[in-house]
């Protein structure tokens, strides 16, 4: 028996709960398998808690349109799908937490392609790790992790580009162009993301106002809000709530 079959015989017999129950090992560690269509295989305790749940049951089978707000969700969507299509990984690329809505945590997260026998792609593999600037994380970890904690805390205020630059100990065009290389979007984008996904949980989870939930999550006004929404979301404020209280 040659080593690949040898390898291919071994992991035939194993139970991948053991995996994971490795995982767990690590509480900071959410890990993951998914299939070609986005839906979860495998998942260990850190990443139930990321989806909200108690126990890997409740995940399995399903996606991350299940537990993420919709941008969110498609976000992971659009990466997973690029990993698999292109078969390259995407490797500790830093952003935020999947925790709650407006989460100023940062996690590095990884994924590669999973491979059948023929070497045909059938899905995803990934962890994400939480980011501790205490230890020894990353340049860009630690350069960001203070302008992500305060685009979460401020987010009802109009975004100084010079103001989070400073934090970041840059230029305005070196954090410009840094900020969007390592989180994909530039600082504007990534501030209108928190302010939908708390906006989205305000319009789920409370009763006030399309408008006042507008004012407080930072938006000019109820017109202005309702355009970043549907364009981000594919419906409008009101729908979006009757489809979360129906």
């Amino acid at each position: 028996m040659n080593n690949t079959s040898l390898v291919r015989s071994f992991f035939s017999q194993v139970d991948i709960s053991d995996f994971l129950d490795l995982f767990n090992l690590q509480p900071e560690v959410s890990f993951f398998v998914k299939d070609l269509r986005g839906r979860f295989l495998a998942i260990n305790q850190r990443g139930c808690e990321y989806c909200g749940v108690l126990d890997r049951s409740e995940v399995i089978g399903r996606t991350d349109f299940d537990f993420f707000p919709t941008q969110r969700a498609e976000s992971y969507r659009q990466d997973d799908g690029e990993v698999m299509r292109t078969g390259e990984p995407i490797i500790n690329r830093l952003e935020s937490a999947p925790e709650m809505a407006g989460s100023p945590r940062l996690v590095m997260t990884s994924k590669i392609p999973i491979r059948n026998v023929e070497g045909v792609v059938v899905g995803i593999a990934g962890f994400s790790r939480q980011v501790d600037t205490k230890r020894g994380e990353s340049k860009d970890a630690k350069r960001f992790a203070n302008v992500v904690e305060y685009l979460h805390s401020n987010y009802q205020q109009k975004l100084n580009t010079s103001e989070l630059a400073a934090r970041a100990k840059l230029s305005v065009s070196q954090f410009d162009r840094q900020f969007r290389r390592v989180f994909g979007v530039s600082a504007r984008q990534y501030l209108s993301r928190v302010r939908l996904e708390v906006a989205c949980r305000e319009l789920a989870q409370t009763d006030e106002t399309v408008a006042t939930i507008a004012i407080r999550c930072g938006f000019f006004d109820h017109a202005h809000f309702s355009r970043c929404f549907r364009k981000q979301m594919k419906v409008s404020p009101s729908d979006y709530r009757r489809s979360k209280k129906s």
